[in-house]
């Protein structure tokens, strides 16, 4: 199969994901989506680069690109090291690396959530588009990843609607609601604390209320935003409070849950679990951290008391629910497939068109620059009669001799049409 780009530039996709690295690479690598802008741009102006787009979340970071060459493609590279600070041999045994069609396979399969650890997810959609969003702002997309994404969105789409994939709402979230329940068998009188206000926070807080918790805690350092999910979740059988953030370490003892979602790096650290516990008689605290970069310190899992379950932890209830959607991620691989070949079709389509274009217009600027000089070698001045006889022959032999090549692109784009 050709490639899916004109063979003046090459598609390129590198990342690290939750199968790849582990969480300790992962959040080394994320970027903050305060900071996505700034770092698509800078990759997109490295040299050879022509279009660029960063996807960063907190089981994969993927860099995809269309670059003119080899040295190029091997910018990409050098962008997480400069840009992030790490070198290549700590990064290299973690990466991928995918080339053209494959590279449109792994973007259709990530877009339609047939590669996250909790297979059939939605976020990832919303994920991808924001990046995609940011990129155009950046102006780091325009002719072959623009259409490559909302073919992305468009087959990710198909895969929702013709597939059950997703008919079970699951989430990282989710797997951690599920996950509290399990420690404590029922959530009924236990109290939770939300520390984080985003839309895992959110969606956390609701698959919980789901598995039988009736008292929620949020913190956020916009109180303002920790105030309004509160209140989107009172109601009369829902008991929610706020904890202002700067009174966090003082209060977060009233819970016996924490789940953690700022992505803002180590909220919690060993002194302060320690605190806790004290403050709770030594009542055991569980933590459920679903944040890249982690908010709780790994050596808070030494306190005796304190237990701390992080991403990674989750991807084995992940693959519960992988293991029941087998079949349907099956026929979501087949439509997969099948529009990575329309895409590929609709790319040769589109390069065959421009061909007989670019073939068509050198024809005739050869065609003119031979009249002009024959017109000159002619006694002068040259009749209209002879001018017009010249030009006619002139396009009637350039006619024939394109004939050849100009069917064989027209019957090709015929063939990629049926």
């Amino acid at each position: 199969m050709s490639d899916p780009v004109t063979n003046k530039t090459s598609l390129l996709l590198v990342g690290v994901n939750h199968t790849t690295a582990p969480l300790a690479v992962r959040e080394r690598l994320a970027i903050e989506q305060s900071r996505l802008a700034e770092a698509t741009k800078v990759l997109a102006h490295q040299p050879g680069i022509r279009e660029a787009l960063i996807l960063s979340t907190c089981n994969r970071v993927e860099l995809l690109t269309v670059h003119e060459d080899e040295a190029s493609a091997s910018r990409t590279l050098s962008f997480l090291r400069d840009f992030l600070n790490i070198r290549p041999t700590e990064l290299q045994p973690h990466l991928y690396e995918y080339r053209e069609n494959e590279a449109v396979r792994h973007l259709f399969r990530v877009a339609s959530s047939l590669d996250s650890m909790v297979v059939g997810e939605p976020q990832i959609l919303g994920q991808v588009k924001q990046s995609w969003t940011v990129a155009r702002e950046v102006g780091a997309v325009s002719s072959t990843l623009d259409p490559l994404l909302q073919r992305a969105f468009s087959v990710a789409k198909r895969v929702r609607t013709e597939t059950h994939i997703g008919s079970a709402q699951v989430s990282v979230a989710s797997v951690a609601a599920e996950l509290a329940r399990k420690i404590f068998g029922s959530l009924a009188g236990k109290t939770v604390l939300l520390v984080g206000a985003g839309k895992m926070s959110d969606l956390a807080a609701r698959h919980l209320i789901q598995q039988g918790a009736t008292t929620l805690l949020v913190s956020n350092r916009t109180e303002a935003r920790a105030e309004k999910m509160a209140a989107e979740l009172r109601t009369p059988n829902i008991t929610t409070g706020v904890i202002p953030f700067a009174e966090l370490y003082e209060r977060a003892h009233r819970a016996d849950i924490i789940i953690t979602s700022t992505g803002a790096g180590q909220v919690f650290q060993r002194e302060h679990a320690k605190a806790m516990l004290s403050r709770r008689k030594n009542s055991p605290v569980f933590f459920i951290d679903i944040a890249v970069p982690r908010d709780v310190a790994p050596a808070v899992n030494d306190v005796e008391g304190c237990f701390v379950y992080d991403i990674d932890d989750l991807q084995q209830a992940a693959q519960q629910n992988q293991a029941t959607r087998t079949r349907e991620a099956e026929a979501a691989e087949s439509i997969v497939s099948l529009e990575v070949e329309r895409y590929n079709q609709r790319v040769q389509q589109a390069g065959s068109a421009g061909a007989i274009r670019e073939l068509l217009a050198q024809a005739e600027v050869t065609r003119e620059a031979e009249v002009v000089k024959a017109l000159a070698r002619m006694p002068q001045p040259v009749s209209d009669e002879h001018r017009q006889a010249i030009e006619q022959l002139t396009r009637q032999l350039t006619a024939k001799l394109l004939h050849g090549q100009i069917t064989a692109l027209r019957e090709s784009l015929s063939n990629l049409a049926e």
